[in-house]
């Protein structure tokens, strides 16, 4: 290698690391707000400090208010609280900077993971460098320094380093033994859809270890040898964990097929390497505002997913790396037959790029290193893709950090961004001065503020007031209640709240600010 390339990639690789910490210690002082899904993993860690058992969710009883029910949870992995958890015990911070510490952590574990992973599969130093800085580059990388993502984050930590295992070991033995076992144990723990990407790095490493083995029965033995430790370790965690409740695998409804149920696994390379996904607020499935319309939307994803087709398609011809045609064979094919299969079949998995995004990272050294071989005017269109992606990248982080510094804070130091700091306040100055009261929310973190009495969290109510009413009924009565909402709902809305509690009566209205509502109600009905 020329001894300019060589010191291009150290300087890369010191300005990501740089980088990284520049915005780890920004972090810690601005820590994220937070998406749903870690919200409930808190709800669950906060149970469990009350004196629940692992894992077990705790709340009101909808039969009965005054009664608790508990459930375990086993929707999510619980190391989206439990490494937050973590950091706060060693370092004695709240959870927002325990939060701040684990996404710093990751992504600088995860970017080391990838780049050794790239190195491993043969890629130059400086294609491995310039990948790196793609990643970073891509909105899905910026999301946890905004809104902690959980298992998202914890995934992205974890991920490089398995692949780099599946590529570096060599032959059969205990230390193949033990790195099945372990790695398959320590990706659930993190993201329970660690699962499927643990079928395909396994399945790489199988062929791997045969490739050069002559006879079918070379092949049996080196898939024994993988199989026994697999089938123990998801053993274990379906006994131990998945088998206790309900998850995404288990809410089948029947099987469907539509023009998106294989056409958006296909088209899983760009929306997720390109950031397509996040730019435009997902394709198909929108939890903001679409960018289009769901015709408009199935064409275009039609259309990518016959670009992803084409572009995979052309790494595999022109990369020279086999393990790495392999890896990205393989995981490709699994994605699709996954989730093709999944949402065939209706699973409560949401069709986000964010569940392709092993698929997004692995055709990044490809596209990378296709770039290099391109003619000067091409090169200067990709270089252009790539600051695009940038560009949206840096305004979601840059205008993330303003916003939440601003939030409204309590004492968890979690950005909350679905209240104000003046409500907030009256709220936990509530909580501290009453007892045996219930406090309800349409958001599961505002609910991490309470520290002293029981919280409820209600599924917010869409503009076309269609919801089941059994989601929502509480029976009973336990002390005072408190229920805290938006001023939108001022309405319909409201009335339909209120009535979730039948046996309440004597309903106070108050103004906390121009934002927010207070429905207090102590008295039982006669």
């Amino acid at each position: 290698m020329p001894p300019q390339k060589y010191s291009n990639y150290k300087i890369i690789l010191a300005v990501i690391g740089l980088a990284l910490l520049a915005a780890g210690i920004l972090l810690f002082f601005i820590p994220p707000a937070i998406f749903p899904d870690p919200a409930q993993g808190l709800q669950v860690l906060r149970s469990m400090q009350l004196g629940s058992g692992f894992n077990n969710f705790v709340s009101p009883d909808q039969s009965d208010i005054s009664q608790n029910y508990t459930e375990f949870l086993t929707w999510w992995s619980p190391g989206q609280y439990l490494v937050p958890y973590f950091f706060k015990l060693v370092a004695g911070l709240n959870t927002g900077q325990g939060i701040a510490l684990t996404v710093t952590f990751a992504q600088i574990c995860g970017v080391t993971g990838f780049y050794c992973f790239f190195r491993k599969l043969g890629f130059a130093t400086i294609v491995a460098a310039v990948s790196i800085v793609f990643i970073i580059c891509q909105e899905a990388f910026v999301v946890p320094y905004v809104y902690y993502n959980g298992g998202e984050v914890l995934l992205f930590a974890f991920e490089g380093w398995f692949l780099y295992g599946c590529v570096a070991l060599k032959k059969p033995g205990i230390a193949l033994i033990l790195f099945i076992l372990f790695s398959g144990w320590l990706g659930f723990f993190l993201k329970s859809s660690f699962l499927w990407m643990y079928g395909a790095g396994l399945c790489c490493l199988w062929l791997r270890l045969s490739s050069d083995r002559r006879g079918i029965f070379e092949w049996l033995k080196n898939g024994l040898w993988i199989a026994i430790p697999a089938i123990v370790s998801a053993g274990l965690i379906y006994i131990f964990y998945i088998s206790k409740g309900q998850s995404p695998a288990s809410t089948a409804n029947g099987f469907k097929l539509t023009a998106q149920t294989f056409s958006y696994p296909l088209a899983s390379p760009i929306l997720s390497g390109f950031s397509i996904d996040d730019i435009f607020h997902t394709i198909v499935y929108h939890t903001w505002e679409a960018v289009f319309n769901s015709g408009a939307g199935i064409l275009i994803l039609i259309l990518i997913a016959l670009l992803s087709i084409l572009l995979v398609a052309s790494i595999i011809r022109f990369v020279p790396n086999n393990n790495y045609r392999l890896f990205l064979s393989v995981f490709y094919a699994a994605a699709i037959l996954f989730f093709g299969f999944s949402y065939l079949r209706q699973l409560n998995i949401s069709m986000e790029g964010r569940h392709f995004r092993i698929v997004g990272l692995l055709i990044v050294p490809g596209v990378i290193y296709l770039a290099g071989k391109f003619k000067p005017a091409y090169k200067f269109l990709f270089a252009l893709v790539f600051l695009g992606i940038t560009y949206f990248s840096l305004v979601y982080v840059i205008n993330g950090f303003k916003i939440n510094n601003i939030n409204a804070r309590g004492s968890s130091g979690i950005a909350q961004a679905n209240i104000d700091q003046r409500s907030l306040n009256y709220i936990m100055k509530l909580d501290r001065e009453s007892k045996n009261a219930t406090f309800v929310f349409i958001t599961n973190d505002v609910g991490l503020e309470i520290l002293h009495n029981r919280f409820i969290t209600l599924p917010p109510i869409e503009d076309d007031l269609k919801i089941d009413t059994d989601d929502y009924t509480y029976e009973g009565f336990a002390g005072p209640l408190y229920i805290v909402l938006p001023e939108s709902y001022n309405g319909p809305k409201e009335k339909m709240i209120m009535k979730s509690f039948p046996n309440y009566a004597g309903w106070n209205v108050s103004m906390l600010s121009d934002k927010y509502v207070l429905y207090v109600a102590k008295l039982k009905r006669k």
